[in-house]
């Protein structure tokens, strides 16, 4: 089943962020943790991995 999800993004460093509208702007995005990290926190284990800064 095809889902049309968003990806919302807030990171303005990146270049695919559309800043005027909280988008990002790639049809999909890869999200993977940190290096070396196996803590269970949000914020070292959901990475965006296809961020490209700006």
């Amino acid at each position: 089943m095809e889902k049309n999800q968003k990806i919302n993004c807030t990171v303005h460093s990146c270049i695919y962020n559309n800043t005027a509208n909280k988008l990002c702007e790639l049809e999909s995005i890869i999200v993977e943790p940190c290096k070396n990290c196996n803590t269970g926190r949000p914020e070292e284990e959901s990475m965006c991995g296809s961020y490209e800064t700006k």
